[in-house]
């Protein structure tokens, strides 16, 4: 397997050596794997985010690094699934904000910057304050526009944001309502950043925050008129509004004369949030079993698409099994920059140009310490769910065949002794002990504030 990501890295150098592609990964809050039309949505309409899937590469099988923001988010940016990653859970340290990223950590951000490219996160970041390590210019970032603390981005209207090291003072804001809307802004930074940087590779991380709650909209446009609840007017909205500025971006990518040599890559940082009555009103999971924190396949498994032209084949769909811990090792093959041994991924760039089968995962592994302590690992077509971990760190393990069963319906652990033993060897395995994040404490001692 050395051999084999040794020859992708030299083919990667020789393909894009004097070509260096930009790369926009746009990830999403709170998404749920069937609140887009080009995944199953019927009353969302997303036609942009289905004609970038009609030009690009739609993954089925994509999984995020954990089911809530933070880890997830830590995931995605050192390649270290959460048994082993710095950050594994929304513990916060009051007043400041989140538990920051420690400065040893390398991030995709910083294998970009080795590589020369402009770097920028617009959006939600949660992985360190103003003052921390985790802080974005001291993790990579050349260029920073949104909010540190994550709670802070509960609404959309908040009374500032911050752009680098400065308080920007968003007048008018009470954070129930004002004139402005923060995605609205995000969105206008992010497309600053690019014309500024169009003749220069740049990484843009663009980290929008719909369609988390609060349930807030400037207008429910096509929705107004629905016979809905209030809350799934503004939620529609909200997604569409997301939407229609997807299809901005790509725009802006063609006038620049730079969309051929622009990866987007777009999915969520978990499954979704079903506040309100919203999982069932849009069937938000799909016909996926759960939600945003849950491990069954509606809290982890989300939408993705891939889009480059001329390099991945439009209309295609893929069901290789990825994660977000895949990120790191396959940015590095892109740029030509070596992947740290201790990432935990390995690159899905072959996959995503369509020139190969890549080196399969032996398996997947999550764990979450809110409600009650989960653990689960996906392996072939068989996923084991351990729950109730603060009490029993032996919990007994579901057990359920994807292949037959991908909603989660038939526990299969009392036919099965022999995978349900396996599964058990694995999570004691790959777990590793942390000093941040423990098992059996109390939530108040060793989480925080749930996000």
């Amino acid at each position: 397997m050395r051999l084999l990501s040794a020859v992708i890295f030299l083919m990667s150098v020789a393909i894009f050596a004097n070509d260096k592609p930009n790369v926009i990964f746009i990830l999403t809050d709170d998404l749920g794997y069937g609140d887009l039309g080009c995944f199953g949505q019927e009353k969302i309409k997303t036609p942009n985010l289905d004609k970038m899937a009609s030009e690009g590469t739609k993954f089925t099988r994509h999984y995020s690094g954990s089911t809530v923001c933070a880890p997830s988010r830590c995931v995605l940016l050192t390649g270290k699934h959460t048994g082993n990653a710095w950050i594994r859970g929304n513990g916060e340290l009051k007043p400041n904000g989140q538990r920051p990223l420690r400065a040893e950590e390398v991030t995709i951000a910083e294998q970009f910057k080795k590589a020369g490219y402009a770097t920028s996160v617009i959006g939600k970041w949660g992985l360190g304050w103003l003052d921390s390590e985790g802080h974005p210019l001291n993790q990579g970032f050349d260029h920073f526009f949104g909010y540190l603390c994550q709670r802070r981005a509960h609404t959309y209207y908040p009374e500032y944001v911050w752009r680098n090291t400065e308080k920007v003072e968003l007048k008018g804001n009470d954070g129930k309502s004002g004139p402005l809307y923060t995605h609205d802004l995000c969105t206008d930074e992010a497309f600053s950043f690019i014309r500024k940087n169009k003749a220069n590779p740049f990484f843009l991380y663009l980290a929008y925050a719909i369609p988390h709650t609060k349930f807030q909209v400037p207008d429910q446009g096509q929705y107004k008129d629905k016979p809905w609840a209030e809350n799934h007017r503004i939620q529609a909205a909200m997604i569409s509004r997301m939407d229609r500025d997807c299809g901005r971006l790509f725009e802006l990518l063609k006038e620049l004369n730079i969309d051929e040599k622009t990866l987007v890559i777009f999915t969520s940082d978990n499954g979704a949030h079903g506040i309100g009555g919203t999982l069932e009103q849009f069937k938000a999971s799909g016909d996926l079993r759960g939600k945003k924190r849950d491990l069954y396949e509606g809290g982890v498994r989300v939408p993705m698409i891939a889009r480059w032209p001329g390099k991945i084949e439009a209309g295609r769909v893929n069901d290789t099994i990825s994660a977000f811990w895949d990120w790191m090792p396959t940015f590095n093959e892109l740029i030509g920059v070596e992947t740290p041994d201790e990432v935990d991924g390995h690159s899905i760039l072959l996959v995503l140009l369509g020139e190969g089968n890549q080196e399969e995962h032996d398996y997947l592994y999550w764990e979450f310490y809110e409600k009650g302590g989960k653990q689960a690992v996906l392996k072939d077509e068989w996923k084991a769910i351990r729950l109730n971990v603060n009490k029993d760190r032996k919990a007994p393990l579901e057990l359920y065949n994807l292949k037959n069963d991908p909603s989660e319906k038939n526990d299969l652990a009392k036919q099965y002794p022999e995978k349900v033993a396996e599964f058990a060897k694995l999570i004691d395995k790959t777990h590793t002990e942390s000093d941040l994040f423990k098992f059996g404490l109390t939530k108040k001692k060793s989480r925080g504030k749930k996000k």
